[in-house]
């Protein structure tokens, strides 16, 4: 009885973990990933935006992010001068957190596997280690006011 409770708690808690925030809506710019939030507060940086409703949608050079645009998904073109927003690597994350460097990451409940994405710090509300698929890896919300 107690190796099905704890098989039930195992399983339980890998679906809490690895479930997909709805609310969180990606952008991408300059092919680094941020969200609809970060730069709704940096209207000011935005040229222009184009969204796509499916993943479907997206153009030769987006289709490599289509595993985070589940729920749309906006590319921006940042205006003169204002390119250098901080952005980190997933293998850095990886490493500042101690672990390898080709270890996906999970955001907002979407999984990050390609260690040279870049993506935009402001985007990085709270993060940490936890157990994912029987291997540490990092797990990272968006969530924060800006």
């Amino acid at each position: 009885m107690k190796k099905i409770l704890y098989s039930f708690l195992l399983v339980s808690s890998a679906f809490l973990f690895g479930q997909k925030n709805p609310a969180t809506k990606f952008v991408v710019a300059n092919d680094i990933v941020g969200t609809a939030d970060m730069f709704n507060n940096k209207k000011d940086f935005v040229q222009s935006m184009h969204v796509y409703k499916t993943p479907a949608n997206l153009p030769q050079n987006l289709k490599k992010f289509g595993y985070i645009a589940e729920n749309g998904f906006a590319e921006i073109i940042i205006k003169k001068g204002y390119e250098n927003l901080d952005r980190i690597t997933v293998a850095q994350l990886n490493e500042q957190s101690n672990l390898p460097k080709e270890t996906p990451i999970i955001i907002d409940g979407y999984e990050f596997n390609n260690p040279d994405t870049k993506i935009y710090a402001d985007i990085l509300a709270k993060s940490e280690v936890k157990d994912y698929n029987g291997k540490k890896s990092l797990f990272i919300s968006t969530s924060k006011k800006y």
